[in-house]
């Protein structure tokens, strides 16, 4: 292979060098999608070499842009940007790509190779998390960038597929992006118009650029995904419109440069083939031997970016200084922040409630919480999907998250007002699978704590984004109310059943459904304390009421997931009460009676399954004596999963069919849920038992 000389010549060198990559890559694991690499090739390096704000040796700097590549099965394409880069991706990881152990899995995951800043691949995700990210950058640049001091600046570049525009989370995303006007996110669009299984003229024919421009969107298009003049004269004016995100439709071909694959299918998601590996090298002018080949010229200009991004993220760090000087508070705030870390103290801010009988619902409750942790923790920045009456996750004086598309004046005029980036109040819409999508964007960009709120059975709506926030073990919380058949007249479509099974079902996922008033202030707490794992709060619509503390344990217990709320009296106990959420009470009642009756019964609050069974198994069988086999537990859900705790000599007063629309006092009356169904089921336990 001859020395390229011209500008020309060594753009297709390096663009040829980051193709054959990925090529042989996935020829050698005889797995993976070798067609968006040949076809996205160009735009990624143009992107990269050109324009993308990183430093390689310091992949977590703050203000460095985000690269997205939300068509996570062109997972080879990343991983050679990275490893060409400079980042600490070996050229021996390539060579293990798809393999047990590698730092290069199928799809690029967050934690496991440095440089992927989100876990991509159910499509739509990433296109999701970008629009999160850059909602993270313009509230972190309204609160903290002064005049002279821009710490937070930069751009959130996502790379989308036919197949990310197609799937609702996309559309949910982009309407919300172009209502926000978030002109600092820029999309290119892999138009390469084939599908896994066929031409994309099958199922997507609709306008895409029109449908953004209704959006809000800036359409750019770009007829020749090779053409790296046209590619670069298109960023350069999305990088200009600051009000409006802009979508960048690059007209590719997959597969480019096979001669018996491009533009089909086949090149899709299967290697090539050793024979059309050939042909092809030979058809693009690339040696056929041998393979992982890197010219040293191609590595040079890709290692530019070490230098280039070193002086950045040193000019930044400069500017950093001076801004510390000059706002000493705010930019201990800011790093703090930025670091993930609470300051010290900040639980003092947690309310206590006194007992009261009537009580209130735990929606109500949590949002008392969340609004005195607001005062505390200014990183808490969320929004329902449109619920915010019905969820209690408004925040009072921290104002609303809106037009991002403004200039830096009128951005620095924002802070503390009622409106604009600087709000910590998302208005979501009707959009919950975007909302959880964003939701995970914004923690993985760091500098907030984000959090959004719907009903619990509509859980299901944004389930894909908890279980890759789960994955990706990013801190989101996510805020249920309405959490069973005690929200009543609404029935059954609204009344969740098997959410809560479905939600612990999910790895690494903390799931919280706490009891009365004070459980949801120890709730909260155990959400911001809890480190690299989303949390699902699961919270009633029906007033509970708040527990004697100063008769039954402190609700600190919940910060271990369970604890001995009542101890049973004249004895051990013979009878084990397990309860949650708006159940707890009714527990406590029954166990009232049933120590009348003469039977000692202990009552165990168990909000969380994930944090209980995480602690030692002394305090676990101290909690539950394994000798104590009469356990009966009552939670208005699926009992699903309950044996764990109750034994195969246990019981569970659960809900296994749907609700039904009637008063939420009479629903849970028709369904068991009562003190007195309770002793009757404990009683009947005892029977069983010989007790």
């Amino acid at each position: 292979m001859t020395s390229p000389t011209s500008q020309e010549s060594i753009d297709r060198l390096c663009i040829d060098t980051l193709r054959f990559l990925a090529v042989d890559a996935v020829q050698q694991a005889n797995s993976g999608h070798p067609g968006l690499p040949l076809g996205a090739a160009p735009m990624a390096y143009l992107l990269w070499s050109r324009y993308l704000k990183h430093n390689p040796a310091g992949p977590e700097w703050w203000d460095r842009d985000r690269f997205i590549l939300s068509a996570g099965h062109g997972s080879m394409l990343l991983y050679g940007l990275l490893h060409l880069a400079g980042y600490d991706l070996s050229l021996e990881e390539i060579k293990r790509f798809r393999q047990w152990g590698s730092q290069t899995p199928g799809h690029p995951e967050r934690g496991v190779t440095p440089g992927v800043e989100v876990t991509t691949g159910p499509l739509g995700q990433g296109f999701g998390n970008a629009v999160g990210m850059a909602i993270a950058e313009a509230h972190l640049a309204a609160r903290y960038n002064r005049p002279g001091f821009p710490v937070i600046d930069h751009y959130c570049y996502v790379l989308a597929s036919d197949g990310d525009l197609m799937e609702g989370v996309a559309s949910e995303a982009a309407s919300l992006a172009g209502h926000l006007k978030l002109g600092k996110l820029i999309c290119l669009y892999d138009d390469n118009r084939v599908s896994l299984a066929a031409s994309t003229d099958l199922c997507f024919t609709e306008d895409r650029g029109a449908r953004f421009r209704a959006y809000g969107w800036q359409v750019i298009e770009v007829a020749d995904g090779n053409d790296l003049d046209s590619i670069a004269a298109a960023l350069d004016t999305a990088r200009d419109d600051r009000e409006h995100p802009s979508l960048i439709l690059v007209r590719t071909h997959l597969g480019y440069g096979s001669p018996g694959k491009q533009d089909s299918f086949e090149a899709h998601g299967s290697p090539l083939g050793v024979e059309e590996v050939r042909r092809t090298k030979e058809a693009l002018g690339w040696p056929v031997e041998p393979n992982f080949l890197i010219p040293e010229l191609a590595l040079a200009r890709y290692r530019e970016a070490l230098a280039k991004g070193g002086d950045a993220q040193g000019k930044w760090e400069e500017t950093f200084s001076r801004y510390r000087d000059a706002h000493p508070e705010l930019a201990s705030e800011f790093a703090r922040v930025m670091s993930g870390g609470l300051p010290a103290g900040w639980e003092a801010s947690l309310p206590v409630f006194p007992p009261d009988g009537k009580g209130m619902a735990t929606r109500v409750a949590a949002g008392k919480v969340l609004n005195a942790l607001a005062g505390t923790l200014p990183e808490i920045v969320g929004g329902s999907a449109d619920l915010n009456p019905s969820t209690f996750t408004a925040m009072k004086g921290r104002g609303d998250f809106e037009s991002a598309g403004l200039t830096s004046a009128d951005r620095q005029g924002a802070v503390g007002g009622e409106w604009g980036p600087a709000g910590a109040n998302l208005h979501f819409g009707v959009r919950e699978h975007a909302m959880g999508a964003a939701a995970n964007g914004m923690a993985a960009h760091g500098g907030v704590i984000p959090f959004g709120a719907t009903f619990l059975t509509f859980s299901d709506y944004l389930r894909p984004t908890l279980r890759l926030a789960a994955l990706a073990r990013l801190k989101v919380v996510q805020v249920f109310t309405h959490d069973s058949i005690g929200l009543g007249e609404d029935g059954p479509t609204h009344q969740p059943i098997e959410h809560l099974a479905s939600l612990r079902a999910i790895p690494h996922l903390v799931t919280l459904r706490p009891g009365d008033a004070n459980e949801c202030a120890f709730a909260w707490q155990a959400a911001l304390a809890v480190k690299r794992r989303p949390v699902a709060l699961v919270l009633s619509r029906q007033g509970v009421p708040t527990l004697d503390r100063g008769k039954l344990a402190g609700a600190e217990g919940v910060l271990k997931g369970g604890y001995v709320l009542a101890e049973a009296q004249g004895g051990s106990p013979r009878l084990i009460l397990i309860a949650t959420g708006s159940e707890l009470h009714l527990a406590v009642a029954a166990a009232e009676r049933l120590q009348e009756e003469g039977i000692p019964v202990r009552v165990v609050s168990l909000p969380s399954w994930e944090l209980f069974d995480e602690q030692p198994r002394e305090y676990q069988d101290a909690v539950l004596p394994p000798a104590v086999t009469a356990r009966l537990a009552i939670e208005a859900g699926s009992p699903q999963g309950w044996h764990r705790y109750v034994g195969l000599a246990g019981a569970v007063l659960g809900i296994e069919r749907f609700g039904a629309s009637a008063p939420g006092e009479v629903v849970m009356r028709e369904y068991g849920f009562t003190v007195d169904n309770v002793a009757a089921r404990a009683r009947e336990l005892l029977q069983q038992q010989g007790g």
